[in-house]
């Protein structure tokens, strides 16, 4: 797929444009919850309904989840005119569900401006990706261009299973996000600058975070007031106040234009940015994020938990054998019957289940427990629970019918659940 961003109208970037912010709208598809870097000022346990702050969220969408909560999102407020990824974590620990959304978006919306804020660390291998889908603003967050600075800001930097801390860690961060840079605008990609103003760490360091951004390429900065959050390392830094950032915008604008007119939107907010809807629209991410994503590449089979083999109506922990259907031109056909792993053996079962499984997409079941379920889900094989015929259930799990009607099984006590980021560097189990 090849997009000419050329083609798109950027001025309908609310973000970008102030011209735009009263008539064009934008939505943030939460689709990155992990994160690669830590900020003494942020708050990980990000699924909170009352706050609206950057890295909140009421739900985590899958990509499919996401296509589809756009179109919803769409059909009701047709001003939208962008769709971003802004976390709740970093879009580039999140490539493969970012980038697959993105596509995914692009294929069904081919007129929208797809947008994604990061902090840079993993941004510069995905920038021709961005490209080829059409992406044509991208927000790099840089807190600061002194690696001195830099280390009192973030807490740990995680470059693939390696932990960084202290000074190494801010210069390998600033590394990164120069080469990011530097690549985005040579590809002609759009790129804000967001500079969190921390009062007392690099209030008196953003005119050189400007410059150095200026000397880039980049196109806009975009000084953003710290918010406090209890329990982190700057949870006594008081927020800047309005005089703080007149003068840093002022010394700032020395070097670049600034945005002024940015809402430090929630990672799933939705609308006008001065008439948010993320509240009204909050019931529809829920049920979005609830609908069966499955797998599909490699998997042509769905297995089934049945008694007789006409009914959905098996749990899966009572299964001795499941049957495999597939899909083909007249319909649907039974291919075969395998045996499941012998009972007693605990979650060694449900591993071994999930090799027998390896091809299927799906697995129908009357019941499943949690622990199975967790199993299951992370090697790829959704387990759905639901009761039926199975030649009236098949159609939806191979694009011929309304998915909607599924509800994913919910994995308990992952710690990539909402809230679940231990905030150590090691990452999500």
């Amino acid at each position: 797929m090849k997009t000419a961003t050329a083609a798109l109208d950027r001025s309908q970037h609310p973000c970008f444009n102030e011209h735009a912010k009263g008539v064009c709208g934008r939505v943030h598809v939460p689709v990155a919850p992990k994160c690669n870097i830590k900020c003494n000022y942020c708050d990980r346990r990000y699924d909170c309904v009352n706050e609206s702050r950057p890295g909140v969220t009421s739900a985590v969408l899958a990509p499919t989840q996401a296509a589809r909560y756009v179109a919803e999102i769409v059909a009701h407020e047709p001003r939208i005119t962008v769709v971003g990824i802004a976390g709740p974590g970093d879009p580039f620990a999140n490539a493969e569900e970012t980038l697959e959304t993105m596509r995914l978006i692009r294929e069904r919306f081919p007129a929208m401006l797809l947008c994604v804020s990061t902090n840079g660390l993993g941004l510069t291998p995905h920038v021709d990706a961005l490209v080829e889908l059409g992406v044509s603003h991208v927000t790099v967050t840089v807190n600061a261009v002194d690696p001195e600075i830099g280390q009192k800001i973030y807490a740990w930097v995680r470059d693939g299973k390696i932990i960084y801390r202290g000074r190494q860690a801010a210069e390998l961060l600033l590394s990164r996000q120069l080469e990011g840079i530097r690549a985005l605008v040579e590809k002609g990609i759009v790129v804000k600058v967001n500079t969190i103003v921390i009062p007392g760490v690099n209030d008196g360091h953003v005119a050189r975070v400007a410059e150095t951004a200026a000397g880039l390429g980049v196109d806009v900065l975009n000084c953003m007031a710290m918010v406090p959050n209890a329990g982190t390392p700057f949870e006594a830094v008081p927020e800047p106040g309005p005089e703080l950032l007149v003068a840093v915008r002022s010394g700032a604008e020395h070097f670049l234009p600034q945005m002024k007119h940015c809402q430090r939107c929630r990672a799933d907010a939705v609308g006008l940015l001065h008439e948010d809807r993320s509240v009204e629209f909050r019931d529809v991410l829920g049920a979005c994020s609830q609908e069966v994503s499955l797998e599909t590449a490699g998997r042509p089979y769905v297995a089934v938990a049945s008694l007789e083999g006409l009914l959905v109506n098996q749990h899966l922990g009572e299964a001795d054998s499941f049957q495999i259907w597939g899909s083909e031109e007249q319909g649907f056909a039974l291919v075969e019957e395998r045996t499941a792993p012998a009972r007693g053996k605990g979650v060694e079962r449900w591993r071994a289940l999930a090799g027998v499984l390896g091809d299927c997409r799906a697995v129908l079941v009357s019941g499943v427990g949690e622990g199975p379920a967790a199993i299951l889900t992370d090697a790829g094989v959704t387990p759905i629970e639901v009761s039926g015929f199975i030649e009236m259930l098949l159609p939806s799990l191979y694009g011929g019918g309304d998915a909607a009607k599924f509800r994913r099984k919910r994995a308990g006590g992952c710690s990539k659940g909402l809230g679940g980021c231990r905030g150590d560097g090691a990452g999500c189990g």
